[in-house]
């Protein structure tokens, strides 16, 4: 039973959307309406509004490492085993990706995978970071930072911990986070991928 709602509460708090909720917060457009209409930092970004991007990342990371952390912190208390540490990484990450108080229409899910990962632990979480970094920093391309991440997080945590059940659940949520990005895939391929920073005319003309 304690697997049971501890999934379900880690899917609702996921399904608590930063970027939508920020953006009214600051008084910008919907990210929904603009840009990739992906409801996530970056596309918060070409609003032009550098602190709404801010907190909307620092909030969709956030919840996916609280979900984790705490789920870990009272494992012992609720006699539950790693694979309900798996679920519940799981669920979080499913909430953001279709979040059930905003008509099932979520983010890619890149700040919460992040969030889940530093749950899990803070050096698996620091590693997919700097490869974000580094690819990002690089190639100017978040999509493309985040596609390398999400190749490489299964790799760190087989390094560090072995085959554990939360193995699986990086797995799923590296295969999900490049199936969200399929069309950022296409862009690449085409040329036609915005750059981390640019503006979105829509978004300037819906914010004024």
């Amino acid at each position: 039973m304690n697997t049971v709602w501890m999934t379900v509460a880690a899917y609702l708090l996921g399904s608590i959307s930063f970027a939508v909720i920020t953006s009214k917060l600051f008084g910008i457009a919907d990210p929904r309406t603009y840009g990739s209409k992906n409801p996530g930092a970056t596309n918060v970004l070409r609003s032009g509004n550098k602190s709404a991007a801010i907190v909307t990342l620092i909030g969709d990371g956030a919840k996916g490492w609280l979900a984790v952390w705490l789920a870990i912190r009272y494992q012992q208390q609720l006699q539950v085993g790693d694979a309900t540490i798996a679920l519940v990484a799981i669920a979080v990450f499913l909430g953001h990706l279709w979040p059930v108080f905003f008509r099932f229409v979520g983010g890619k899910g890149v700040a919460t995978a992040l969030g889940v990962l530093l749950g899990l632990d803070p050096w698996l979480g620091l590693a997919t970071l700097a490869t974000w970094l580094v690819i990002a920093f690089a190639f100017r391309y978040s999509s493309l930072a985040a596609l390398v991440a999400a190749l490489f997080a299964p790799f760190y945590y087989g390094l560090l911990f072995g085959v554990e059940p939360q193995l699986l659940a990086v797995f799923v949520m590296s295969g999900l986070l490049i199936f969200r990005h399929s069309k950022n895939i296409g862009n690449l391929m085409a040329g036609k991928e915005s750059r981390i920073g640019s503006k979105s005319k829509t978004a300037a003309k819906a914010g004024k």
